[in-house]
This record gives structure tokens, sequence and C-alpha cells, in this order.
């Protein structure tokens, strides 16, 4: 099932007062090279959730998106919808498997919830460097026709 028509352009609302949530927005910018993605940064100034019926501070409590066709998710659906349009369509399945969708669906709120508390020394280790440079390299590598259109390797 093709999902893209539905879903994309995807805008993400992400708190980039967070080191975390902001080294992972980062990352899928520097991988966004088919501009499938858009990101709303709800930690700036003036920020008023456009989101009918999600506050401010449910977008500070758990990352949501709204699809191409109004739909809004929250939680792990936003990441595995992410991954899909940054071309990491195995970490996307990965989080549809029964085991590990579960999983991650009750530990990412917890997570979120800690986020500010994860030592920023794991989180450059983790984020800002390992994932980062992968990123960059993915970004390096897109192909681009001279029409202007790009598309990631396979």
């Amino acid at each position: 099932m093709n999902t893209a028509p539905a879903c994309y352009p995807l805008t993400i609302y992400y708190e980039s007062a967070c080191p975390l949530c902001r080294a992972e927005m980062t990352n899928l910018m520097l991988r966004n090279q088919a501009g499938l993605l858009r990101f709303e940064d709800v930690s700036a100034p003036g920020f008023a959730s456009p989101l009918p019926g999600v506050s401010l501070a449910d977008l500070l409590t758990l990352i949501h998106a709204r699809r191409a066709d109004g739909a809004v998710v929250r939680g792990v659906e936003v990441f595995r919808l992410a991954y899909q349009a940054v071309g990491l369509p195995g970490v996307a399945r990965a989080l549809r498997l029964p085991g590990l969708r579960g999983l991650a669906e009750r530990a990412y709120p917890v997570l979120a919830r800690n986020r500010h508390r994860i030592p920023r020394r794991l989180v450059g280790w983790l984020f800002e460097t390992a994932a980062r440079r992968a990123a960059e390299r993915s970004a390096r590598t897109t192909r681009c026709a001279p029409d202007g259109e790009c598309r990631l390797p396979r």
C-alpha cells in the first residue's frame, strides 16, 4: 500500500530547545533530500499550535506531525513516517514489527518525559557524531538530475 500521497509532505512539530530532539531533527533535515518533511519548532517565540484540539503542552509532551491529508499523528508513528520519507525504509519497517512496535510505543513516552535529563554528552555521541555523519554522507550521495529533481541512492 502506497501511503505517500496522503502522508507527504509531513509537517513535524518538534522542540529545538531539547538537545535530543534538535539532534534527531537535524539528522532528518540532512536526509530530507526529497523534501517530503517540513519542520516546525514548537519552542520558537510566539509559536501557537496550528493543530485543532492539540495544545502547545501536548506538542511539548510527545512529538506530533500533520500529514498532507490533515490527519494528526503522534509518537512513534511520526518517526516511522519520517524515516520512510528520508530513505530509511528498514528502520520504518522495524517500527511496524509487532514486538518492536509495542516496545517502542511503551518506551517513547518515557523517553519523551525524561528527554531533558539525558546527559548532553550522550546525546552528542549518539546523534551529533555517529548519526549526523551518516546523515551527512547520505546528503552528499544524493543524485540530482539536471532538472533539479533529486533522489536518494538505493
